[in-house]
């Protein structure tokens, strides 16, 4: 039977109605994996699932991307649970995961453990949508451009509205990584590959570079390609980092927020058209 769905916005996001029992037992793994490439961002409120349950659910997904800390990331600025906290003041910028790497991973999902008063949602937009909604002639103008992505881009922004002076960031950059800026994906979809990480668009100066990103971010940013998820206790959120973009909002940094990540391999490479 198939899955109770409903669209949250015309252009991106979808609230799958289920429990925990039907998601862990895999039967509608398939049809996760297809919502999730066709709408950006998946939603299942009232899930609470713990950890171990967490990891057997992705495991329905796709093949997990572990590191040092294991299946579970935790994405908290407490240092305690998390010493990379600093490093995720940065994740206020519009950002895809892992762009330094041939194989970005297929996508991520969060349930959040402590959450701020206030603040702290996350937003996502659909560059798929992007790509789809621009004129014939930009679509054909883009699929002929190569973007370099650093994290030392990641990094060194000064723009971010409510983390400055936070620069406690040396030793952490990686070398550049040139990516066609439309990923023409194995379904027969493109994408726009965005984020914080554009450094410069190969082949022309840095002022008209700068200037083209920053139309292109506006662009993709639109109000109808966004969600803003407000996270509930039990939430479980996934999406798609290969044709989505993702960052937190403001919140108090010492609320103690902490939510647990499990990420998914990825299983195609950037190729352009």
């Amino acid at each position: 039977m198939p899955l109770e769905t409903t669209n949250i916005k015309p252009r991106i996001g979808v609230e799958i109605h289920t429990d925990a029992a039907t998601v862990l037992s895999g039967a509608c793994a398939g049809e996760i994996r297809a919502l999730l490439e066709e709408r950006g961002v998946v939603v299942i409120r009232d899930l609470h699932l713990t950890d171990e349950e967490l990891v057997a659910f992705a495991q329905t997904l796709g093949t997990i991307h572990g590191s040092n800390t294991g299946d579970i990331f935790k994405v908290t600025l407490n240092e305690k649970e998390n010493i990379q906290g600093s490093y995720l003041r940065r994740t206020a910028e519009w950002h895809m995961d892992r762009m330094d790497s041939d194989l970005p991973p297929l996508g991520s999902m969060l349930t959040p453990r402590i959450l701020p008063a206030s603040g702290g949602e996350t937003e996502f937009t659909n560059t798929y949508a992007a790509f789809e909604d621009l004129s014939e002639a930009d679509q054909r103008q883009y699929e002929k451009v190569e973007v370099i992505h650093t994290t030392g881009s990641f990094f060194g922004q000064d723009h971010d509205p409510y983390l400055e002076g936070d620069r406690n960031t040396e030793g952490m950059e990686k070398p550049e990584k040139a990516h066609p800026l439309v990923w023409q994906h194995r379904s027969g979809r493109k994408s726009l590959v965005l984020g914080i990480t554009m450094e410069q668009v190969a082949g022309m100066d840095r002022a008209d570079s700068q200037a083209f990103i920053g139309r292109l971010m506006e662009w993709a940013s639109k109000p109808e390609y966004v969600y803003r998820h407000e996270w509930r206790m039990g939430d479980l959120v996934i999406w798609d980092n290969t044709g989505t973009m993702h960052r937190v909002c403001p919140y108090d940094h010492d609320s103690g927020r902490q939510l647990h990540r499990v990420t998914l391999t990825g299983e195609e490479s950037v190729t352009a058209v």
